[in-house]
């Protein structure tokens, strides 16, 4: 076998394969003298600078391997480029263990050419076995992990995120259990599916997070785990506990309030299908402990909750000034009701309203429109069974997204709003207020400079329409994709000595969204619904008329169609 192995050799230096190992020039980096100047940089800047070899390890969110993807870019390849920059010297070797090691990322495979060979490899384990079982890389890694860790105390402090795809926290429960044992600084782990519900074989995982991993930041109760959820109050492992949910629990609003109170910075809270919660958890007495502050509530199949008990915990100066991000997903808050939580939230930023309605909203004029001073992000999402629908002309969700319409264009009830989302291909077109006859806002503004009550009624009726550009995202079955509309407000402009107030309009650009056979002179304005709400690409052989006079001021409402959305050691 040597001699054979020697004639092999040989003949690769006669084809020139290993001429690199030769070549006296492979190596002149290393041979290079003089000053180094990355050693008068500081230590955090040096870090900094390795940490944008790899990207990823800068990603401090608390969502799991398959949610935080990266779309550009092998993340793999990137781990593997700043664990060779380790070797450069000593002080390179102590910033890159400090960026390696905060944000660790087991990913399955490469996501890129290089994943073909290294699979390739995997399979092929001797001369004679070319099709063996390939080899698990990921469990290898959190093996290899678990082992440096548990050697090197010093890497061990440094990491807190660890991430892992889903079978591998699935089937690798026991090395994760020795891993994190020795992770005292832990803030975001990946998880498998049976430690929230308290699965038999997770208890020893459940245990080691409880005993060591104190500086846990996100945490999940389902189903099952009710009695682990209870002792919470008096155990309190995690005290900086930021993110909780809970789904399917049947616990009592005591119970629940309770818990929620020994949690001294929790920010985020999402419920869910919780059958037992009513409005109790938000009344406030003074014996009984008050349901806390929360930055980002979460309300999902939540029917008992309802927008009384909603309203008198905002109510409370604590609450309604930390609250930035609602959500009410099915829940006993109305649509009809809604202009009484944002009248009550005056720091809200983002909302989201689901629901699921079988009549139409209530034609009382006691009803006042939306309003919120606050909120940049609105998702209004109302949705009529398809049996209610089939037998009207209208199905009754439309009569709320009228409700919104008339909302956002009486008065200046959402001076931050910026980006709104509908289940309505009506909504844009209800969002155009009507073209203005010639010399009317001259009219309105002569009107307005004289004395009396006749000018204010005035001004008030020209005051109406959006006031700040608006994106507007719309779609008329869930299932589907969102049509981008970017609505611009009225401007008015001098046209031959008079004021006028321009009406938007919208046009579609064909040379960026109908395909290059549209070529650079594709008309605009050209919408053609294909039934499933999007649009078809319909081209004409005539021009577009031209305006009477192309010094017109004209605004935007534009509609775009777009879409949602064998390696050495753990590096890969």
């Amino acid at each position: 076998m040597k001699f054979l192995h020697h004639i092999r050799s040989r003949s690769k230096l006669r084809n020139g394969d290993d001429t690199q190992l030769h070549d006296p020039t492979a190596y002149s980096a290393r041979s290079r003298t003089g000053r180094d100047s990355t050693s008068v940089l500081p230590l955090k800047l040096l870090t900094k600078v390795l940490s944008c070899v790899c990207p990823h390890t800068k990603d401090d969110n608390y969502l799991s391997l398959e949610e935080s993807m990266r779309d550009v870019g092998c993340m793999l390849c990137d781990l593997r480029d700043l664990a060779q920059c380790a070797l450069v010297s000593r002080r390179f070797l102590v910033a890159t263990q400090t960026v390696l090691y905060h944000n660790v990322r087991i990913d399955p495979v490469h996501y890129c050419e290089r994943e073909i060979d290294l699979a390739a490899k995997r399979k092929r384990k001797s001369f004679f076995e070319r099709n063996a079982e390939p080899v698990d890389a990921p469990k290898q890694r959190i093996e290899q992990l678990s082992r440096t860790v548990r050697d090197n105390q010093s890497l061990a402090i440094q990491v807190e995120f660890l991430k892992m795809p889903y079978m591998t926290r699935e089937t690798c429960i026991a090395d994760l259990a020795r891993t994190v044992s020795v992770l005292p600084n832990l803030r975001y782990v990946d998880l498998p599916d049976g430690i929230y519900s308290d699965d038999r074989s997770c208890s020893t995982l459940k245990q080691e997070l409880e005993a060591r991993c104190s500086d846990l930041r996100k945490m999940k109760y389902l189903h099952g785990a009710e009695k682990s959820f209870t002792m919470l109050s008096q155990s309190r492992p995690w005290q900086n506990l930021e993110i909780l949910e809970l789904a399917r629990l049947e616990i009592e609003p005591s119970t629940l309030v309770s818990v929620l109170a020994s949690f001294p910075v929790l920010l985020e809270l999402k419920l869910e299908d919780l059958p037992l919660i009513d409005d109790n958890i938000f009344k406030f007495t003074p014996n009984a402990t008050p349901f806390p502050p929360i930055t980002k509530l979460c309300l999902q199949n939540t029917p008992r909750l309802t927008a009384a008990g909603l309203e008198a915990y905002l109510l409370r100066p604590d609450a309604r000034e930390v609250l930035s991000s609602l959500t009410l997903s099915n829940t006993g808050v109305l649509p009809s009701e809604l202009h009484r939580i944002l009248a009550t939230a005056p720091y809200l930023i983002t909302l989201h309203m689901n629901q699921n309605v079988s009549r139409a909203i209530p034609s009382s004029p006691s009803i006042p429109p939306l309003a919120s001073r606050s909120l940049r992000t609105f998702y209004f999402e109302i949705e009529s069974p398809s049996s209610t629908s089939s037998y009207d002309i209208q199905p009754p969700s439309e009569s709320y997204y009228h409700y919104l319409s008339t909302s956002l264009l009486s008065g200046n009830n959402f001076p931050s709003l910026s980006t709104l989302y509908a289940l309505s291909s009506s909504l844009p077109t209800l969002l155009l207020p009507p073209p203005m006859a010639p010399f009317a806002a001259a009219n309105s503004l002569r009107s307005g400079s004289g004395s009396g009550s006749g000018s204010g009624n005035t001004g008030s009726g020209g005051a109406s329409g959006l006031r700040q550009p608006l994106t507007l995202y719309t779609k008329s079955i869930p299932e589907h994709d969102w049509n981008i509309t970017i609505i611009s407000p009225p401007s008015a402009g001098n046209r031959r000595g008079s004021a006028t107030a321009t009406r938007p309009v919208s046009f579609y650009n064909g040379s960026t969204q109908l395909g290059p056979q549209w070529g650079d002179k594709a008309r605009d304005s050209v919408i053609v619904g294909n039934g499933f709400g999007g649009f078809l690409a319909v081209p004409a052989d005539d021009g577009r008329p031209g305006s009477s006079s192309s010094s017109s001021p004209w605004g935007g409402h534009r509609h775009k169609h777009s879409r949602s959305k064998g390696s050495k050691g753990w590096m890969g």
